[in-house]
């Protein structure tokens, strides 16, 4: 498949040089990563108004940077496109163990889904959120 053609990428923003955030990379674009997992869901297949849903990781941000991001981005028109932030920091995933950084990574994209579908309807959109969400969860059973 292209990868013009998957609904949700990710995005990791790190501070250049730090360990962690190297870490964190590899659960997404990692040999067990979940980058290229996400990649299987078609955005064709939930309608046409949305194309790309990016998750915005950010890794231990700077007090600016934390202060200034949105629960979650306005929806781009024209790019049909929509960025979804995603703090990472030391007390939600990196004091935690292997299994349960996995899951803050998943639990936090069907978080954040579900704020996405409050925006779907504000803007009625077209974009079938819950079989996403299903077809999501399914990628991992």
């Amino acid at each position: 498949m292209s990868d013009e053609n998957y609904i949700l990428g990710c995005f990791a923003s790190t501070n250049m040089g730090d360990e962690q955030g190297a870490l964190f990379r590899t659960y997404i674009w990692g040999e067990k990563g979940i980058g290229e997992t996400l990649k299987k869901l078609n955005y064709r297949n939930y309608g046409k108004d949305m194309k790309r849903i990016l998750f915005q990781f950010y890794v231990n941000p700077i007090p600016y940077e934390l202060n200034n991001l949105k629960e979650i981005e306005n929806y781009r028109k024209k790019e049909k496109s929509i960025g979804i932030p995603i703090i990472v920091n030391e007390g939600n995933f990196f004091n935690k163990s292997e299994p349960e950084r996995v899951y803050f990574i998943k639990a936090s994209i069907l978080q954040k889904l579900d704020l996405l579908s409050e925006v779907v309807k504000k803007k009625k959109l077209d974009t079938n959120i819950e079989s996403l969400k299903r077809d999501f969860q399914g990628l991992f059973d």
